[in-house]
Formats: C-alpha cells, structure tokens, sequence
C-alpha cells in the first residue's frame, strides 16, 4: 500500500514477491499521505487524502482496495485551551491541517487512531465515521513548547504495545516522543536521553524532532528512534535512550524499521544532511544492524550506485512477516524497492510513480 503525492497504489505479489500487479491511482491528484490495513480484517484499508486546495477527508476500503467511500471526517480539537510555539517562538492557535498517519488496532477493525497536524491523537471506533480527540496528549501540559519541524507540526508515529495493556507510543515533529499507560487518558514525555543542538536546551524536556521510532511486537520495551540526528535506542519503553548511531555514514534520515522475526535487526537510510535530502555519494544504501544498533553494514545490492538524490520519507518503510523476512521502501522519486531476503539484494518493483509519501504492506493468508 503506498501513498503518494499525487493518489494511493496498491501492490499485490504472490509468495515469491519477485512479480508484482499495480492497482491506481485511487484518488489521483491527491496528497496520499498514509494508507494502511487492519491486522484484523485485511480488507478494511484506510487512507489519508488531503489537499491544500479541497481539505482533508478519510477514505475507508472494505475490500482490500478495489473500492473506496469517504467516511467521518470531523476532527474537532477537544476544548484544550492555549497555543503551541511557532519557529521564532511566538504563539499560535491549534489549527487542524491533515491526518498525518492512520493506525488500525491490532484486536478490532473498527478501531482506528489518527495522527494529525497540528499535533493531536484522535480515535474511532466505529470505523473511521466518528472521531474522538484524545485530548490528554496536548492537555500534558507542554504543548506551548511544541513547534513544527520543517514538514509540519504532525503527529506521525503511533505504536500500539501488542499486550493489551493501554500503552501507546507517539512522536511528534518537533516536539518530541510520549507515552501513555492508560489508553490515552494521561501521558508523559519519553524523551530523557535525547540531544539536539539547535534548541535553547539541548536536553530539555520537548522539542526534540524525533522522525520515526519502531519496535519489534515481541519486544515492546525496546523502541528503536531515528531522531534529525542520531539513532538511538530504548531498552525502557522510553524512559531513557542511548544513542546506536555507531560506525553509520550519517546518522541524519527519516525511516527505521525492526525485522519482522529478529527483534536486534534494524533497517535505516542514511540521509546526507538536514539541508541535502539524499543518500551520500548519490548512492542509495540501506544500512542494516544485526546487533541491535552500533554496528552497521551497508545493503546496495540493486540499488543504484550512482548519481541516485531521492529522498526516503519518515512513514515510507514497512516489512512484512514472510520466512524470509521482506523490507520495502519508497522514493521521492516514486521508485519503490522490495527486498524478499532481509535486505540482502533489492528489485524495484515500481518505477515512475509521484513521490511516495508512505509504505506499508500486509501478508495474506
């Protein structure tokens, strides 16, 4: 399931994952900036559609893609007083701009939660009609300190823990990472640990501009981040991190992702810098850790060595749960590249597409 600048695409293979058929664009001309399945009912999909022009709308599948109906979509900040902080530090009103990320539950298909900018959580349980703010989030009490990153003050990160417990991991550019232990009704920063230089206090409580974090369902507790700069590493839930960065040609990038069956194998894509979007050396590399972060082997196989700038984008890495594990990723410069052996050589099973904004794939059985 990809999402891209200009409509959704979904791709299907067989087991092998070597032949691959496109279906799309569905909502051509549109920003796609998240499409994703329920691990419950693999027919039920839902997107993100936004455009600067027309606004936001939630589009909901109810059979793996072939079609689509709009659904609810009414987000209303709920009665949480005050401003957030905008680049030169003066304050700014909450503004619902898009649904940056949408995370189906692990136990009902019509549960869903919404990631959006200006940084909030909102949930549906009746299949995306309605939406319900979990406003404890921005009621923490920091929110006058959040500020947008580059791309937008969007809540983009959500993990929900497999146990059942009430725990959800969120992310917020730039804010930071939260965590809450009680479905939402309270939250905390999960940020001690982290460091950024180009804040009054570079280890201060929010304000961190966390791109991504990823975990392994088996392991819940161990939360792997790719900050602006650095890839860190919790072995708490996030209640303290250590940085992993290691022997990286860079540790600047967007996407991390875990392998579906090795808990201590991590997939990142090094990024030049925060001002040059592209790989080092125009070549194109995914770095893999086989140890749980520190050290790193570059995975070029099939992928272009030479004069290659596109960019990979924070939710544009997904793998799936085949034996052996696939890694997927896409481009700005709408290639999407598939790995069936863990990352050891690539294919690109797309090309030409309009940016890709986000990846994710399921396994059907």
């Amino acid at each position: 399931m990809v999402g891209t600048h200009k409509g959704a695409f979904v791709l299907t293979s067989d087991g092998k994952r070597d032949k691959w058929e496109v279906s799309g664009p569905h909502f051509a001309g549109w920003d796609i900036y998240h499409v994703k399945g329920s691990p419950v009912d693999p027919n039920r999909l839902y997107a993100s559609q936004t455009s600067g022009w027309f606004g936001q709308l939630v589009q909901r599948s109810n059979d793996g893609g072939k079609t689509w109906e709009p659904v609810g979509n009414k987000f209303a900040y709920d009665g949480v007083p005050g401003t957030h902080q905008w680049y030169d530090g003066t304050p700014h009103p909450w503004e619902f701009k898009r649904v940056w990320h949408l995370e189906p539950s692990l136990t009902d298909a019509d549960t869903v939660y919404a990631g959006v900018e200006d940084a909030a959580l909102f949930r549906s349980t009746d299949g995306a009609q309605t939406w319900q703010e979990l406003s404890g989030l921005r009621a923490h009490g920091s929110g006058s300190r959040w500020q947008p990153g580059a791309g937008g003050m969007g809540l983009h990160t959500i993990l929900l823990d497999p146990g059942g417990n009430g725990r959800i991991v969120i992310a917020i550019s730039a804010a930071g990472a939260f965590r809450t232990d009680d479905s939402g009704a309270t939250w905390q920063p999960i940020n001690r640990g982290l460091r950024s230089q180009h804040i009054p206090d570079p280890e201060a409580e929010v304000g961190h501009c966390v791109h991504r974090i990823a975990m392994h369902r088996s392991r819940p507790n161990v939360l792997f981040m790719q900050k602006h700069w650095d890839v860190m590493r919790s072995d708490d839930a996030g209640d303290s991190w250590h940085e992993v960065s290691g022997d990286l040609p860079t540790d600047f990038g967007f996407v991390i992702d875990v392998h579906a069956h090795e808990p201590d194998t991590v997939f990142v894509v090094p990024i030049k810098s925060d001002s040059e979007h592209y790989p080092p050396d125009g070549q194109l590399r995914v770095y893999r850790s086989c140890t749980g972060g520190n050290v790193w082997e570059p995975l070029s196989k099939g992928l272009p060595q030479r004069d290659c700038y596109v960019n990979v984008l924070r939710d544009a890495m997904a793998v799936d749960s085949l034996d052996e594990c696939g890694v997927y990723f896409g481009t700005t410069g709408g290639q999407v590249y598939a790995s069936a052996n863990a990352g050891d050589s690539w294919a690109p099973i797309v090309r030409d597409l309009p940016a890709v904004l986000s990846v994710e794939v399921q396994t059907l059985q």
